[in-house]
């Protein structure tokens, strides 16, 4: 009789998976516009050009910062935007942030389009190409910043010189947001906000970088996916200390300051943080896994019983998939002794951390110092920000971006994403919900790697892509 009941319960599981498994197919994709865009697509690529030239390296000290080359670059954007500058607003914020004003319609649910301007610092010696001479080669444009973010700069200025030059007005209106230091977490952009307070402007759609169209990121899925970021995970930089007698190294106890914090190291690693597939990564999950193959398709649809195989293989593994789910701990400095046989006074370790939207500043540190319990290490934040809340999607400011990325780049599935970097558009978490982070490109993983690190270059095809994905995008705002 049991066994009659437990093999009906197993039926029954098993339909129920099977059930919802073939039930599990792709939603409808974005209502989409085929009409062409054309605009001159040389004076985009010369523009972008030109901003990369200037060496707007920002760096954590001033001293090491060229403030001519930030003022180069804002000079010349009249020269290279005509139309913009004749039609909008211009003014400059504290800390090299820009903001300019395209009047609309409607002053009722304004859109911002954001970018930096400014970049990291490069190692001349180990790039291919010079950085900042934006050579041209081979149908690609070399040149730090060509990716983070002078691309999406120059398209939102490019859309919007060409659709004012065809006598376009939008319905409601647009600002263009541009800091020149966020690669150090530089006030620009705050001040920016701040504005918008002040001036009590809420706007209805933010758009800032973030996702871009990419390939083999999803398992199972083949196709190209445009993500678009509908939240950041918060950073904490927390510091494990801890202090001793010192002493010469020849009669040590039997844990020295590093020992101790070694071990506070494995336990951390040996315990990572609890997975949340909610939010942002569920609606990744539910878009792209219903894209998937019939194994996948099945994990996918059955989240309920099956998330522990999402769990077990970030845990085991690591990367992108496990960063979407849970908060993340990376073990980047230590510091001990100056001396090879001196037992430190003092021995300190950094982690860097990326928040879930389900955890915060506080329940992080919490967790932390309940996991190494050891009285003797001290665990503080250097620096940190808390997770944004998480935007809307299915509504009117989703639809324009979705749908704007379906348009630029056909048969592209479309998905909300989380990103576990950090931008600007945090700042925005107050005024708007909705603020996408999507950075209008089509990146392969070399292209994705050379991001912040040696020869940094864009396709003239992404270039002109950009550009045509804000005139799609603007002729909506």
């Amino acid at each position: 009789m049991i066994g009659w009941i437990l093999g009906g319960l197993v039926a029954a599981f098993l339909a129920v998976v099977l059930i919802r498994t073939a039930m599990f197919r792709p939603k409808m994709p974005p209502k989409t516009d085929d009409a062409p865009i054309s605009f001159p697509e040389d004076a985009a690529v010369d523009a972008l050009a030109a901003l990369i030239r200037c060496k707007t390296v920002s760096h954590v000290d001033p001293q090491q910062e060229n403030d001519a080359e930030f003022e180069k670059l804002i000079t010349l954007l009249p020269t290279l935007y005509p139309r913009v500058f004749d039609t909008c607003s211009f003014q400059r914020l504290p800390n090299r942030a820009l903001l300019l004003r395209w009047p609309g319609k409607s002053e009722k649910e304004p859109s911002v389009m954001m970018a930096h301007y400014d970049v990291v610092p490069v190692d001349e010696a180990s790039w291919e190409k010079p950085p900042f001479e934006a050579i041209i080669e081979d149908g690609v444009l070399w040149g730090r910043g060509s990716l983070d973010t002078k691309v999406t700069m120059n398209g939102i200025l490019s859309a919007a010189n060409h659709l004012i030059a065809q006598g376009y007005t939008p319905e409601n209106d647009v600002y263009f947001a541009f800091s020149g230091g966020e690669e150090i977490n530089g006030m620009g952009a705050v001040n920016i906000v701040n504005y918008f307070v002040e001036h009590d402007i809420h706007p209805a759609l933010v758009v800032d970088e973030g996702g871009a169209v990419v390939e083999n990121v999803f398992p199972g899925v083949k196709a190209p996916c445009g993500l678009i970021g509908i939240a950041e995970k918060g950073m904490i930089n927390a510091q494990y200390r801890t202090v001793s007698n010192g002493g010469h190294a020849s009669a040590p106890k039997p844990h020295t300051p590093v020992g101790i914090l070694a071990a506070a190291c494995k336990k951390v690693e040996d315990h990572p943080f609890k997975a949340h597939i909610q939010g942002p990564a569920s609606q990744m999950f539910d878009t792209l896994g219903r894209h998937s193959t019939f194994l996948y398709r099945m994990i996918f649809a059955n989240l309920w019983c099956f998330g522990w195989v999402i769990d077990l293989l970030g845990r085991m593994s690591g990367g992108e998939m496990n960063a979407l789910v849970r908060t993340t701990t990376a073990f980047t400095q230590m510091e001990g002794s100056s001396a090879r046989n001196v037992i430190p006074p003092e021995a300190k370790m950094v982690c860097n951390m990326r928040l879930n939207p389900k955890d915060s500043v506080q329940s992080a540190l919490n967790y932390l110092r309940k996991t190494v319990k050891d009285p003797q290490v001290e665990i503080t934040a250097l620096e940190s920000f808390e997770p944004s809340p998480v935007s809307e999607t299915g509504c009117p400011a989703w639809d324009k971006v979705a749908s704007s990325v379906a348009e630029t780049w056909r048969g592209c599935i479309v998905s909300p994403y989380l990103m576990v970097q950090c931008s600007d558009s945090r700042h925005y978490r107050d005024l708007s919900n909705h603020v996408y982070r999507f950075s209008a490109m089509d990146l392969t993983a070399q292209e994705r790697s050379t991001i912040h690190g040696h020869n940094e270059r864009i396709r003239l095809e992404s270039i002109s892509r950009c550009v045509e994905f804000y005139i799609r995008l603007l002729k909506k705002c």
